[in-house]
């Protein structure tokens, strides 16, 4: 039951929570990315992850974190991006971490064009109210690369091992 709360609710809760703050504040907060570490610890016990699966788990991480912070370095993704990345490597260990860096950045591409072709146009007065979408709209703002990190992880989630490892406890 905890293994499945963990999974089905805290995990993508915590995703959403994340995407949208990236989304009205281009920020993702430190609570995100650790409560995402610390989950992931609570979930180790919970479901018997063995020692050695639970270190590939946690190399996947750090590695998530070091290819997070390279693409930083660069000026390609936000430093909350790099460590949200790390955090769902860590849920999602080695295997998946190829998959989820591959159909997180194909969700960020398509992102990217759906937010540069709406900034092309006039923002309607109706949504001018709301700064975070005045934010968004700005050609001089980034982009919330927080929610394809979320909607990669969504898209994977269900095809994972601890998907099933979640389900069989």
């Amino acid at each position: 039951m905890i293994a499945e709360l963990l999974v089905l609710f805290a995990l993508p809760m915590l995703l959403i929570v994340a995407a949208a703050f990236d989304l009205a504040s281009f920020t993702i907060p430190n609570f995100i990315t650790l409560a995402l570490w610390a989950a992931f610890l609570v979930f180790i016990p919970v479901v018997g992850l063995s020692l050695g699966l639970a270190g590939w788990h946690l190399l996947a991480g750090v590695l998530g974190l070091a290819i997070g912070f390279v693409l930083f370095a660069f000026g390609w993704i936000g430093g909350g991006d790099a460590k949200l990345f790390a955090g769902v490597a860590l849920w999602l260990g080695l295997k998946d971490l190829m998959p989820y860096a591959l159909i997180s950045s194909v969700c960020g591409g398509a992102l990217t064009i759906a937010v540069l072709l709406l900034r092309q146009h006039p923002l309607p007065a109706m949504l001018a109210r709301h700064n975070w979408i005045v934010r968004l709209h700005d050609a001089r703002s980034g982009i919330p690369y927080g929610v394809a990190l979320a909607a990669g992880a969504f898209f994977l989630l269900p095809s994972t091992e601890l998907f099933r490892a979640a389900a069989a406890v």
